[in-house]
This record gives structure tokens, C-alpha cells and sequence, in this order.
């Protein structure tokens, strides 16, 4: 099975509008279902869910069955596709899984022709029927086991089709909502983005390159950039708190639970003086905890990765998802502190 590739924001939007464009076909059933999978087979594309974009293929043209059977990739996409059932042996009682290997349109076609079956048996029943009126005694006439055998045709095959139209349908609906709520996150966090860079920048003038640094790294695939990254977030705290609460000598006397701390407030101890600079700003207690909650999460989350960059390895940071994660929240704190700024 292939790996998954983020997909380009232009291919993100165009996925959105096909999405939508596929729920109305097939909710109001302007297109026959096999078209409506090579649609789906373009979005699964355009999201580079390879699995997805075969399993269209397969709903389209279907499973290959060589005669040694199903291969072990396309019985994985079997799986996916939930196109598996099981049949249990009355005599061992053994249970064995099978797998519908029939396209889309292939049970449509079975399905009309055994519709077309049903009706000429019925003709003939009738011809039969009339030419002995006089009969008190019910003899099955001798096309009621092709008959019966059409209609087991039409309801097994129209069983299936409905499961396959089920399964397309929350597929792309899925995709769908994914898509759009991802959209809203972006749209939300650019809003923050644009907020906090127009103002760190007068405050933290070279926190403007750090940031661009910070994207160039994680544009990449080399996880020692995605670490270069999360420094560069801490760097950014470290700058922020030099100028809003520069370092200090004499350490702060806090109330907390009822004793008193010292809290300093020299060069390395950036964190405290941010704290400290929200404590003295805020007027609302609440948002004083929100903020000093987050930031102290962030800031020591930072801290290790940056102690285990000092000892030689970046195992800290496994994934540019989980770099992603720390800036998205380094973009928020900052935010929130800078508010107390304006």
C-alpha cells in the first residue's frame, strides 16, 4: 500500500468543490454509479489517497481473479472497499471469507437482463395459464425455476449495488467534511498568523525572518529541519521575552498555594518573565491561567526538544505533523500575549 502525500492547496480545492459536485449526483441520481466512481477515482486522486483512487478503479472495471486467486494487495483493497463476506460449511462448520469481484456495471447489466428474464417467463406462464382454463390443480408451469433463479439475480445484485452506492457515498462525504472544516482551521489560524506577524514584527523585528525561516524548514523532509523549526519557536519566546520583560536581577516574591517563591528572572529564564508579563497585564484572572497554562505546556515541550538537540539527536521530533503542532501553538501563545500589548 502506498504512503500518503500531503496533497497542494490548489489540489485541496478542487477536491472540495468535485466533493460537493459528487454528493448532489449522488443524492438526486443524475449519474449512473459507475460514472460516479471514475468521479470519485479523480478525487481520491487529487487527495493522493492511492487506495482510494484504485478501489474507484476496481468499482469501475473490477477485482482482478487470476486463477491462482486475488492477490494479497487487491485482497487488502477488498477489505477496504468492505466488498468481503462469509460463508460458513454445514458439514465442518468451517468459516471462510469470499470477496464480490463483480464491477459496478456489471451488476447493472446482470440485473436489467434478469429483469428482462423475469417479465418473459411471466409471458409464458400466462400462454400456459390461458390454454388451460379448465384446470382445478396448480402444475408449476416449467419456466418457474428460471423465473425464481431471475429474481434471486435481481435481489442479490441489487443488494450489492446498494451496499457499493452506500460505501462511495460516506466515502465522499467524509472526504467532504475533512475537507471543509480543515479549510475553517486554516482560514482561522491565517487570521491569527496575519495578527501576530503585523505586530512582532514591531516588537521583535528579526522574529519576521525566524518565522520564515521556521516555514522554509518545514517544507521539507529532513527531520533535523522540522527540529531546526521548533528551536526557531523558542528563539522567538526567548526574543519576545527580552523585550516585553527584559532580564532582570532581583527575582519576583509570588504567592503560590500560600507559600513564597522566588521567581527569577535572569537571562535563561525566559519563561518566567512572559508569565510574569502576563500576570502583570492581564486584569481577568481566567485568561491570565488559559494563557499560562498553554505557554508553560509549550515552553517546556520546547525546552526538551531543545535539551535533546544539545546532547546530538533529534529524536524528539518524530514528524513534521508534530513540528506543525508547535508552531501552530507557539502562533497562538504569541498571540495571546501580544493582545495584553495593544
Amino acid at each position: 500500500m502506498n504512503e500518503s502525500i500531503p496533497a497542494t492547496s490548489k489540489a485541496l480545492y478542487e477536491a472540495l468543490e468535485l466533493s460537493e459536485i459528487v454528493l448532489k449526483d449522488i443524492e438526486l441520481a443524475q449519474l449512473p454509479l459507475a460514472n460516479i466512481a471514475l468521479k470519485v477515482s479523480r478525487l481520491a486522486r487529487l487527495l493522493n489517497d492511492f487506495d482510494f483512487q484504485k478501489i474507484m478503479q476496481y468499482e469501475v472495471g473490477g477485482i482482478p481473479c487470476p486463477p491462482s486467486g486475488i492477490s494479497t494487495d487487491d485482497w487488502k483493497l477488498a477489505l477496504m472497499a468492505e466488498r468481503t463476506y462469509q460463508i460458513k460449511d454445514s458439514k465442518t462448520t468451517e468459516i471462510k471469507t469470499y470477496a464480490h469481484i463483480k464491477s459496478i456495471e456489471q451488476l447493472e447489466v446482470e440485473i436489467e437482463s434478469a429483469n428482462r428474464g423475469i417479465v418473459a417467463a411471466s409471458d409464458r406462464d400466462v400462454s400456459v395459464s390461458s390454454a388451460n382454463p379448465s384446470q382445478f390443480v396448480h402444475v408449476p408451469p416449467p419456466n418457474s425455476f428460471e423465473r425464481n433463479s431471475h429474481q434471486i439475480t435481481v435481489s442479490t445484485n441489487t443488494k450489492l449495488l446498494s451496499e457499493r452506492r452506500s460505501f462511495i457515498y460516506h466515502y465522499v462525504l467524509r472526504k467532504h467534511y475533512e475537507l471543509k472544516y480543515s479549510g475553517i482551521a486554516e482560514d482561522l489560524f491565517s487570521r491569527i498568523r496575519e495578527r501576530v506577524d503585523s505586530t512582532i514584527g514591531k516588537l521583535v523585528p528579526q522574529s519576521i525572518q525566524k518565522f520564515n525561516a521556521i516555514h522554509d524548514n518545514l517544507q521539507t523532509e529532513n527531520p533535523e529541519n522540522w527540529a531546526n523549526a521548533v528551536h526557531s519557536c523558542r528563539r522567538i519566546l526567548e526574543d519576545l521575552a527580552d523585550v516585553l520583560l527584559p532580564p532582570q536581577t532581583e527575582d519576583r516574591v509570588k504567592d503560590i498555594n500560600g507559600k513564597q517563591t522566588n521567581i527569577k528572572l535572569g537571562q535563561g529564564n525566559y519563561k518566567n518573565r512572559l508569565l510574569c508579563f502576563v500576570d502583570d497585564h492581564s486584569t481577568a484572572n481566567r485568561f491570565t491561567e488559559i494563557v499560562g497554562s498553554n505557554f508553560s505546556y509549550l515552553s517546556d515541550r520546547l525546552d526538551s526538544v531543545f535539551q535533546a538537540s544539545q546532547k546530538g539527536t533529534h529524536d524528539e521530533i518524530v514528524s513534521r505533523a508534530e513540528a506543525d503542532r508547535y508552531v501552530v501553538y507557539t502562533y497562538m501563545v504569541v498571540a495571546d500575549i501580544l493582545s495584553l500589548c495593544e
